[in-house]
């Protein structure tokens, strides 16, 4: 369908997302593919085989034509079937390819999408596509072709306008084939082929949000197929959901596990959990077991997850907090106050490497702590110290398992070697509130104070004292994507911005390590963000923040917010330095 008009005799190929690699190794599966009636109307009634090792189906439609129109060879329409083996057992199932359902399959699965329309993932990322395809169905109902996707949680925050607006840019060349030499001169993008059809001008601007923006809205205005839609023209076409529920009150720490799933920490003493379409699987949330003032978030290799409390009970550690840790379906393994062992003082962050391993600095006396996976400590009764550290408030683990430390008091990274017998300090920060590692060991520091990124090379060496622009103002967490790419939520907005925004840097693997990838004024400046506290990026590219305010009044309070495909996907969960799966 274009709109509510039927595309008629477009081709109709079934396709089975490939292994083999990011786009690559989808399965044609229909030897005669279908063509669409005067309705736009098709049937398959054979040759499908759901294969166990290739179970993502989804649709493609081309060619074709609207009303009296002629054949118009650039219309192509998507829509993301899913897993094979969960569809109802009905002997015929519908669905539906439009505009919508098109935004949805370019945006969900960009980093599985390439240049031909084909999608697919390494053999190691099933999850991740998997995953990618349930973050189309949320978008978009396959069935009917409406928004949201039936299974939308009404927790969510739906971003229809942008959807709605997105789509009537598509369906103006759908419908009037001399309007798409407009379309795709708008989203050819530097270093790309000029798109042939409406799939691909999606997937490039899916890949390429903050081009055109002033003259593709206008050409949306075009159409008005799909309402309702924006009335001005936004800062990016970047596509965000934001959830809440699940107990969350004042979110801070986010991680991912191995599954997708969400975790978050919040500092009221609450850790929700998130399916990987936003739906909380815990109503209220899990409570108690020694969670309060609680910041830092981590999933170990056996998906469970860790917390850190910077408080406790004056009767539990003298009142200077703990460690929670709870199994995947939410049952408390660390006893009804947390684990209090290896001198434990107001832990603020922790990081589990490849060993399973838990690394915890602790705020109070600037000590680094460390937890087998039973909680007891490594690291004598009072943890590691090191003459550099001073208020300690950041951790990342290498590939060497040696842990770089951020020092909120003396603007240094602290480096730690596994037995915390050997310590370096680098002085080259400005309140390095949060760090990662990337893939070749280079360590990226947001420096809160500073407004800056520094980057920091595996031996120590500084690369920058600090990067700066594209919308750097207060960077309180950073994130590396599977690409080597450095993602940056913060603080505070800058000039020129109502909002705090999300900023992308050049990573190290690049010409130009630090050079800024979004506008000047950042990512998401016109999404409202509201005191974004922390960033993780999960196995189907997308970012997902929490916004640390308990003021649900807001758009986007006492809520995590996921931007769509926008990031190269990573393995999950994070053990250890960032990691393509």
């Amino acid at each position: 369908m274009a709109g509510t008009q039927p595309v008629v005799g477009a081709s109709v190929q079934v396709y089975a997302a490939g292994t083999a690699g990011r786009g690559m190794g989808a399965q044609s599966l229909l030897s005669e593919p279908a063509s669409t009636d005067a309705k736009g109307s098709f049937s398959i009634s054979s040759g499908l085989s759901c294969s166990s090792t290739q179970p993502l189906f989804y649709l493609v439609a081309s060619g074709g034509h609207v009303g009296s129109s002629a054949e118009n060879a650039a219309i192509t329409l998507a829509a993301a079937v899913g897993d094979c083996r969960k569809l109802s057992a009905r002997t015929a199932s519908a669905f539906t390819m439009n505009e919508v359902t098109t935004v949805a399959f370019a945006w969900s699965l960009s980093q599985f999408l390439s240049a031909g329309g084909a999608v697919g993932a390494t053999a190691g990322n099933a999850s991740g596509i998997a995953n990618a395809f349930a973050t189309a169905a949320n978008l978009a109902n396959a069935t009917t072709g409406g928004t949201p996707g039936a299974t939308f949680p009404s927790t969510g925050h739906y971003p229809s306008a942008k959807v709605n607006t997105l789509a009537n840019l598509l369906n103006r060349c759908v419908v009037v084939a001399s309007a798409c030499a407009a379309l795709f001169g708008a989203t050819t993008m530097d270093g790309t082929a000029a798109p042939a059809n409406t799939l691909e001008a999606a997937r490039l601007l899916a890949g390429h949000p903050g081009s055109n923006i002033g003259i593709l809205y206008t050409q949306a205005l075009a159409s008005a197929a799909y309402a309702p839609a924006l009335t001005a023209a936004p800062a990016d076409w970047t596509l965000t959901v934001s959830y809440t529920g699940g107990g969350i009150d004042a979110p801070t720490g986010i991680a991912v596990d191995g599954e997708g799933s969400l975790w978050v920490a919040s500092y009221n003493g609450v850790v929700s959990k998130f399916s990987t379409t936003g739906a909380p699987a815990f109503s209220a949330g899990i409570k108690g077991s020694g969670l309060g003032s609680s910041y830092g978030v981590a999933v170990d290799a056996s998906n469970d997850v860790w917390i850190t409390n910077g408080v406790s009970a004056a009767t539990v550690n003298g009142g200077m907090g703990s460690v929670t840790k709870l199994r995947g379906d939410g049952q408390v393994l660390s006893g009804a106050n947390g684990f209090v062992a290896g001198g434990l003082s107001y832990p603020v962050s922790l990081a589990i490497d490849a060993e399973g391993t838990v690394w915890v600095v602790n705020y109070h006396d600037s000590r680094v702590t460390q937890l087998s996976s039973a909680g007891a400590a490594l690291s004598g009764n009072s943890g590691y110290s090191a003459s550099s550290l001073a208020f300690i408030v950041s951790i990342g683990i290498d590939a060497n398992r040696h842990a770089w430390i951020g020092n909120q008091n003396n603007q240094m990274v602290t480096r730690l070697s596994s037995d915390g017998s050997k310590s370096m300090g680098v002085s080259c920060c400005n309140g390095p509130q949060a760090l990662a590692i990337d893939q070749r060991g280079n360590i990226w520091i947001a420096n809160y104070f500073g407004d800056s990124v520094s980057q920091l090379a595996s031996s120590g060496a500084i690369v920058s004292s600090g990067y700066v622009g594209g919308g750097l103002s207060q960077p309180q967490s950073l994130a590396i994507d599977g690409d080597g790419t450095v993602w940056v939520v913060n603080a505070r907005s800058v000039v020129g911005t109502e909002y705090p925004v999300l900023t992308e840097l050049a990573g190290s693997n690049t010409s130009a390590p630090g050079s800024v990838l979004s506008p000047a004024t950042g990512w998401l400046a016109d999404e409202g963000l509201v005191q974004p506290y922390s960033l993780a990026i999960d196995a189907s590219g997308n970012l997902w923040m929490t916004n640390f305010t308990s003021d649900a009044s807001v758009p986007h309070g006492n809520a995590i917010t996921e931007v769509i495909g926008m990031a190269s996907p990573v393995k999950t969960p994070m053990l250890g330095p960032a990691q393509a799966p």
